[in-house]
C-alpha cells in the first residue's frame, strides 16, 4: 500500500473522512500512516490518536523561517517512507521548494469549483461568503495536485453542490462537507495511490 500523510491544522474532519473511507474499504491502496499538524492544538491530532495514527506537530516558529519549516516536515515524511500527502484543512501556503519534492503527490481540498473563488485569500468561509456575494446557484468541491500556485494544479476530481435560499456561510460550508469534500477526497486519494500503486509494479 502507498504510505499517505495526512497535514492539517484544525478540526481535521477531511482527515475523519479519509480515516473512515480507510475502514470501509473505500481507501484501500493507499494507508495513512502519518498525520503532520502545524497547530499544537488542533483536534485534528485526537483524531489521529483515536485512530491509533501516528501524529507530529511541526510549528513556524520554531524554525528559522519557511524553508527550515518546510525541510522539517519533509525530513518527518521521508524518515516514515511517505509517498503521497493529503493536505485536509493545512492553513500554511507551501512553496515551490515543498512542492516540487513531492511533485504529483500532494493533494488538496478546495471548498468550491476551481477555478471559481479559488486562489490566494480564498479559504475557509471566505469562499463560501465569496459564493453568496456572487449569487452562484451551484457550488461544490475540487480535490487538485498541488503545485507552487495557491489552487493552482491540476484537477482530478469535482462535484457539484446547490446553494439554497437562506444558506449562510456557515450552512453553505457545512453542505459542501457533507456532499462534496468528504466523498471526493477519500474517492480521488484513493485514486491517486491506486496510480502510484500501477507505477511502482
Amino acid at each position: 500500500m502507498i504510505k499517505i500523510a495526512v497535514m492539517v491544522s484544525g478540526g481535521g474532519t477531511n482527515l475523519q473522512a479519509l480515516i473512515d473511507a480507510q475502514k470501509s474499504g473505500v481507501l484501500h491502496s493507499g494507508k495513512i500512516e502519518l498525520v503532520v499538524s502545524n497547530k499544537e492544538n488542533a483536534y485534528a491530532l485526537q483524531r489521529a490518536e483515536n485512530a491509533g495514527v501516528k501524529n507530529v506537530v511541526l510549528l513556524k516558529k520554531n524554525y528559522a523561517g519557511q524553508e527550515a519549516f518546510e525541510d522539517a516536515i519533509l525530513s518527518v515524511l521521508h524518515e516514515n517512507g511517505i509517498e503521497l500527502i493529503v493536505l485536509a484543512g493545512f492553513m500554511s501556503i507551501l512553496s515551490k521548494h515543498f512542492t516540487d519534492a513531492y511533485k504529483d503527490r500532494i493533494l488538496n481540498v478546495h471548498p468550491a469549483l476551481i477555478p471559481s473563488f479559488c486562489g490566494e485569500g480564498f479559504y475557509g468561509l471566505k469562499v463560501h461568503e465569496a459564493a453568496l456575494e456572487k449569487g452562484v446557484k451551484v457550488t461544490g468541491a475540487t480535490v487538485h495536485f498541488v503545485n507552487e500556485i495557491p489552487d493552482g494544479g491540476k484537477i482530478i476530481m469535482q462535484k457539484a453542490v446547490s446553494v439554497l435560499p437562506g444558506d449562510t456561510p456557515e450552512i453553505l460550508q457545512k453542505r459542501v462537507m457533507q456532499e462534496a469534500e468528504w466523498i471526493i477526497l477519500p474517492q480521488a486519494t484513493e485514486y491517486v495511490s491506486n496510480q502510484l500503486l500501477n507505477d511502482k509494479n
